[in-house]
């Protein structure tokens, strides 16, 4: 609790590792990088210390985590609410000095790079999209005709657990009022008690905790959802499930991450009622229906090598300024 009365940001804290630095300044010793990627805002802090502190430097924030911690203060109960704010306020304080000493930032989409910029307005910001493994996770049986909905995501996760819970308790009673039949799986790891208390034969939900693959869960499922209230960044878990054959329905906040190629193949409600509605009319499709749905985004663009296609120029841009950053960074 002491610590808290400073200004270092509990992700600085909880992520600290005492033999990391040691480690680092022996690998520099035996070889000289060109150029340090920093990935995250928890790991971005070592790269602004010695050793790594007068070489180049590429921040990859993939999204901007004082802005998800913002909104979770937001909606928070103290003393939650005083914890969220000081660590939106002190990180943004932090990224505000990475971006600006970076000679790139990298984040995951429009909406992320806005942020820097109001952030840090001196940042070189790029979009630099996520993509998916989409060769693996392509559809390639025929579309089910079982009326399963499915949520995929780590179930001790904040908001997710909160989107799962309101979708459980909010929306799929309207769901079941008209689809006695149909079936809510929540797939994922680790999943929070709140959680494991919704698995219920007669509600029609099941829990599976960790799986050893998604892909089966998907592929079995008619429509896939996304209900976070607070989604920073690009949801994959959209991405993958329409990449396998999955129509989506999202809230808007989810909507707003997305690649635009990806939308039609989303439905978009924020309230229960709009959000059971958009479901039920998906579920009343068949298979072959849904499977058209999703078919009508364009997901060809969506894997890894053509997504980070621009990191390599990126990276050898800022190694080319190195004596440059050798003069401006201290040693």
């Amino acid at each position: 609790m002491v610590r808290l009365a400073g200004r270092c940001p509990l992700t600085h804290m909880l992520l600290d590792a005492p033999e990391l630095v040691s480690a680092v300044t022996q690998l520099v010793s035996e070889r000289r990088p060109d150029v340090v990627l920093a990935y995250c805002s928890g790991m971005a802090r070592f790269a602004l210390q010695p050793p790594l502190s007068q070489f180049p430097l590429v921040l990859d924030l993939v999204d901007v985590d004082s802005e998800k911690w913002l909104a979770l203060a937001a909606t928070a109960s103290w003393p939650k609410r005083w914890l969220y704010a000081r660590e939106s306020r002190y990180l943004a304080r932090f990224e505000r000095e990475a971006a600006t000493k970076a000679d790139a930032t990298l984040v995951v989409n429009e909406r992320e790079s806005q942020v820097v910029q109001r952030i840090a307005p001196l940042a070189s910001v790029h979009v630099v999209p996520v993509g998916i493994d989409l060769a693996d996770v392509q559809a390639r049986s025929a579309p089910t005709e079982e009326p399963r909905v499915v949520f995929c995501g780590v179930m001790n996760y904040g908001p997710n657990v909160e989107g799962v819970r309101w979708f459980a308790n909010q929306v799929w009673p309207i769901i079941r009022a008209s689809r006695p039949d149909a079936r809510f799986v929540v797939v994922g790891s680790s999943p929070a008690a709140t959680i494991r208390r919704l698995a219920s034969a007669d509600r029609g939900i099941e829990v599976t905790g960790t799986v050893a693959d998604v892909r089966g869960y998907l592929r079995d499922a008619a429509v896939a959802v996304a209900p976070l209230m607070i989604a920073r960044g690009v949801q994959t878990k959209v991405l993958e499930a329409v990449a396998a054959g999955l129509p989506v329905v999202v809230t808007s906040q989810v909507l707003g991450g997305l690649p635009q190629q990806i939308h039609a193949a989303c439905r978009v409600a924020d309230s229960p009622h709009a959000f059971a509605q958009q479901t039920l009319s998906l579920l009343a499709l068949s298979g072959a229906e849904r499977r058209a749905v999703a078919s009508q985004a364009d997901v060809r663009q969506l894997d890894w090598d053509t997504q980070l296609a621009s990191l390599p120029t990126i990276l050898a841009k800022a190694a080319e300024n190195s004596s440059r950053d050798s003069g401006r960074r201290p040693a």
